[in-house]
């Protein structure tokens, strides 16, 4: 199954955060197929408090025998060995939050786990790097790049600044 995560920090050394993360996805890719990242994105908070700091925005996607509630889980405990503790604001600052956006055309509503991500379409920090890695994914009825392409068209959006090719 292919799987698509996307990472976020916005507290502490977050370049640090952001490859400590993807070393730990990296040991769940289990492949058909190769381990895909973006590159990285310097955004503006959206939706959170006063005064929270920029983020580091990415997007991974890789190869998984695990079903969506076992990644899930262990998409958690990576968050929680990089400091993220389990009881948090809602979208406060954190040293890395990883959401679990699609598991290839899995549609679930369950307990903690919504896929595909409900969010997708309205955050270009999300869209924005997996179109970097798989602009033909089909999502909310569009490709990837086309869900991109109309929220990028949108007099009102937020600042997004790539920082990093590659990671």
């Amino acid at each position: 199954m292919r799987a698509g995560i996307a990472l976020g920090s916005n507290l502490g050394d977050r370049p640090r955060f952001f490859q400590e993360a993807r070393r730990q996805l990296f040991a769940l890719h289990e492949g058909p197929g190769p381990f895909l990242s973006s590159k990285i994105y310097e955004t503006d908070p959206v939706d959170c408090p006063d005064g929270s700091a920029a983020f580091l925005n990415a997007a991974i996607e890789l190869s998984t025998s695990l079903s969506p509630l076992d990644l899930l889980a262990r998409l958690q405990d990576i968050e929680g060995r990089l400091g993220r503790p389990k009881e948090h604001a809602f979208h406060g600052p954190r040293t890395m939050d990883l959401d679990l956006l699609y598991c290839d055309q899995i549609e679930i509503a369950a307990g903690p786990l919504t896929l595909p991500h409900p969010g997708i379409a309205e955050r270009l920090f999300v869209l924005k790097p997996l179109a970097d890695i798989c602009p033909e994914r089909i999502l909310a009825g569009q490709t990837v790049r086309d869900a991109c392409a109309a929220f990028e068209s949108r007099p009102e959006n937020p600042r997004l600044k790539e920082v990093a090719e590659h990671f």
